[in-house]
């Protein structure tokens, strides 16, 4: 669709096929069978049945799993389940543990024994509600999320959202969205993400499941109404150009996008240090903007108000029409807004 993705690995997946407490959980579902199995992940659940296959408890696995109430979480889940040959009791539509938790609820669990599969993380909500409801849990732990074991990556891209680099950012499974959060916490620029995300990069979720780990901390995201990635990306396709602000400077139009300019409906990649000054320009458009102000929109420039003439010179460079900025003597630089679009703009 003509993007320039900036990609990385928010996390990693280690399976557990070698841990104890999968085997000694695989081991007291095949000896007492349990009343319910919860299915939290396709891959989790292939996980387990290789798992247990290479243990040699394959078969007495999937034969007690023929006898219980099995419940997917979402469709992939159910094609997982499927493609081992067994069948699903039920499966949300919404794809959501929540609505899991109220079938089971509603339905009674006093007394009764529920496996459920863990989705890389502790379910600490949804097993303590059971728990509390009477029912005896057993946790089924295939793998866990761990952060990625090359960090530059995603350092990159924090460093890009926090500098407003990127014009929206997509999260595809809550944990992604909580790792990226921690990554930010531990860097300290977490206060630095979540301003991004409330103003000028689009943080959008594959479904509100994801978007947990950010509703937390305040973040309201942009979500599909099918929980897909296509969709996603649909929704992505209209949000973005919807949300581009046309500034009518020095007779020409001009979309300031993350990494590049539209100028006239032509793009033009700029350095991220002219993306700096241009996007602190466009704060205010037509206000005359201080080289001092300027210098500490740069991106590690120090002290030398020298740095903000060379970036400048630059970004005329890059935008092809250096009459775009004006330079004024002695107090600093401006956008050069079209004179009918001053009023329009003079509070912005």
């Amino acid at each position: 669709r003509g993007a320039v993705v900036l990609h990385a690995p928010a996390l990693r997946i280690v399976p557990l096929a070698d841990d104890g407490e999968l085997l000694a959980a695989t081991k007291e579902i095949i000896d007492q069978a349990p009343d319910v199995v919860v299915a939290t992940t396709a891959i989790g659940f292939r996980g387990w049945v290789e798992a247990a296959d290479g243990w040699g408890f394959g078969e007495q696995l999937l034969g007690r799993l023929r006898d219980v109430e099995l419940l997917a979480r979402g469709p992939k889940v159910k094609g997982a389940i499927r493609a081992a040959g067994l069948t699903e009791e039920w499966s949300p539509s919404s794809e959501s543990m929540a609505e899991v938790l109220d079938r089971l609820l509603e339905e009674g669990v006093e007394g009764r024994r529920v496996a459920v599969q863990l989705h890389g993380e502790p379910l600490p909500g949804f097993v303590e509600s059971l728990r509390a409801a009477g029912a005896e849990v057993v946790p089924v732990p295939v793998y866990r999320w761990m952060p990625p074991e090359d960090l530059g990556p995603v350092d990159r891209l924090l460093d890009a959202v926090v500098s407003r680099s990127v014009d929206a950012i997509t999260f595809t499974s809550a944990p992604a969205a909580a790792s990226l959060v921690s990554r930010a916490e531990h860097r300290g620029l977490l206060g630095g993400l979540l301003a991004a995300l409330g103003h000028d990069v689009v943080p959008a979720c594959v479904g509100p499941v994801t978007a947990l780990p950010l509703q937390a901390l305040g973040v309201d995201t942009i979500q599909p109404e099918r929980f897909r990635l296509g969709p996603l990306v649909q929704l992505l396709c209209q949000e973005l150009p919807s949300r581009a602000r046309a500034l009518p400077i020095a007779g020409h139009r001009v979309e300031i996008r993350g990494h590049a300019v539209l100028v006239d409906g032509a793009l033009k990649p700029v350095p991220p240090a002219g993306m700096s000054l241009l996007r602190a320009l466009s704060r205010r458009p037509g206000w005359v903007v201080a080289r001092a102000e300027l210098l500490r929109a740069l991106p590690g420039a120090g002290r030398d108000e020298h740095a903000v003439e060379t970036a400048m010179a630059r970004l005329r460079t890059a935008l092809g029409a250096p009459k775009l900025i004006q330079t004024v003597v002695k107090r600093g630089y401006r956008l050069a807004l079209d004179p009918a679009a001053d009023t329009k703009y003079a509070d912005v």
